[in-house]
């Protein structure tokens, strides 16, 4: 038992030691300076997404739409401090299971950084928009690709 602990323990070290704490007086939670050097895990489609957990097609809708800028993600910190509740690396992490379609802060924060995207925003720039609050301002009833 001491074993599969230790083991796990040591696999969310490295996991929290791969992203970036980069201004920890600021209070910015995790994520990525750069672009991905190596292949991401893969993000959920969003069809995946069933029963009464999962009613709105917001929901399937972002993850279609964060599937399209993982990227991008992974340069961003996610604002409902998932990085120190469940070794969240960046936004990216979100997507990667149900965590994002269930927080009303991860899914904002993606279909943010994928309109943010589409309009030419570098994630740097997305990034500071994030830490602004401006993706406090979307409508999820409201969202289209």
């Amino acid at each position: 038992m001491k074993k599969i602990l230790g083991s796990a323990a040591l696999a969310a070290l490295a996991l929290a030691a791969s992203a970036q704490f980069t201004n920890p007086g600021a209070d910015i939670p995790a994520y990525h300076l750069g672009a991905p050097t190596t292949a991401l895990p893969a993000l959920m489609s969003g069809t995946q997404l069933t029963g009464p957990n999962f009613a709105h097609a917001y929901q399937v809708t972002a993850y279609k739409m964060a599937a399209k800028v993982p990227g991008v993600l992974y340069q961003e910190p996610c604002y409902c401090r998932c990085d120190k509740a469940m070794g969240h690396t960046s936004l990216h992490s979100c997507f990667e299971g149900v965590h994002g379609a269930e927080c009303s802060t991860c899914i904002k924060e993606g279909v943010y950084a994928y309109q943010q995207t589409k309009l030419g925003r570098s994630p740097a720039q997305i990034r500071a928009g994030i830490e602004r609050g401006e993706w406090m301002n979307i409508d999820l009833e409201k969202i289209a690709m």
